[in-house]
């Protein structure tokens, strides 16, 4: 489409700043609070009251890697968007989006997206070569899912899955064998986070991609196929079995790790302290059923977890007794 056609419908020839904030959809970027998992399950290691300087160092590298996958995922939108620009027009909700809605062209938005990877990149290569290859991973699994992977039956949620686990894995290569001083001296510390971490991001990341699509294909109804192809290939039942097998997979998986004493990767008490935590990931797996099945919601995770206050109340309880019995660890040592 020339500018001068893109003029005609209506599209400016410059998108206006709040449109381009707007798709970059700042509202999911909570996703991206994975990255920073690895600096909280390691809290008890890199800890060290001696050594303000070494700790800033070691939270900044984490909140580097943040801030490379706010760009990254950002620009996924935009190319994602683009793509689907014309399903995304007869989509109740999309539709209202910058690019299906004509406040942003699609030369734009590509030319946008192609600025916020090379940012991000450039910034990984001041982190590690491990973290560009990540980062690069996390893109290519994404452009992988736009043009293709997300019209292949449970591949499409493994791959949005997969996007997690990489996040948690940027986060935990953004502090993995950091520098801290102490005393005048320096150490390498090996802050490497738990497999079995990767295992229930990997699982939890499932989880909510099913229930996103079961949202999606008890709105959308008879017109499922027209706003997302996929939503044809399954059906309310099948969603429901594969929701509830991953959401049992999950809070076994998590309750394994929290007593994987013996492990030198797991990072937990070997009082088994952190099972304390296991109610409340037990609670929250329940309770996004619960939204699911009974208030009928699911399509937007992000919402959920700012909106209900029940659940966003149980994060913070497990993110309280969580550092608590790590940092408690810590100071008996």
């Amino acid at each position: 489409m020339s500018a001068e056609q893109e003029v005609i419908k209506g599209t400016p020839l410059i998108p206006s700043m709040k449109a381009i904030v707007k798709e970059s959809r700042p509202q999911q970027m909570v996703k991206n609070g994975l990255v920073l998992v690895p600096l909280f399950f390691t809290v008890n290691i890199w800890y060290s009251g001696d050594d303000i300087g070494g700790m800033a160092a070691i939270v900044g590298r984490a909140f580097t890697a943040l801030g490379i996958f706010v760009l990254l995922s950002a620009a996924i939108y935009f190319v994602n968007d683009s793509i689907d620009i014309d399903l995304d027009r007869v989509h109740p909700r999309k539709k209202f989006r910058p690019i299906a809605a004509g406040k942003i062209s699609i030369r734009w938005a590509i030319g946008i997206a192609g600025i916020m990877t090379v940012a991000a990149l450039a910034i990984a290569t001041a982190i590690s070569i491990p973290m560009v290859i990540t980062a690069a991973a996390y893109l290519a699994t994404n452009i992988a899912y736009s043009w293709w992977l997300k019209n292949i039956v449970l591949l499409d949620v493994m791959a949005v899955a997969s996007g997690f686990v990489l996040r948690a894995v940027a986060g935990s290569i953004a502090i993995d064998h950091a520098i801290i001083s102490q005393s005048g001296t320096s150490a390498e510390l090996n802050l490497t986070i738990s497999p079995w971490l990767y295992v229930v991001t990997a699982l939890g990341a499932m989880f909510i991609a099913l229930a996103k699509r079961r949202n999606e294909l008890s709105i959308a109804g008879i017109n499922s196929e027209a706003q997302r192809s996929i939503l044809s290939e399954y059906t309310l039942p099948l969603l429901d079995n594969l929701i509830n097998v991953v959401a049992t997979a999950t809070l076994i998986s998590y309750t394994l790790y929290t007593f994987s004493t013996g492990v030198t990767e797991a990072n937990v008490p070997s009082d088994h302290s952190m099972m304390l935590t296991i109610p409340f990931v037990a609670y929250g797996v329940l309770r996004y059923l619960y939204l699911i099945h009974v208030k009928g919601v699911g399509e937007a995770p992000e919402e959920i977890l700012i909106k209900d206050k029940p659940l966003l109340f149980n994060i913070l309880l497990w993110l309280i007794t969580g550092s608590s019995v790590l940092m408690w660890t810590r100071l008996l040592n």
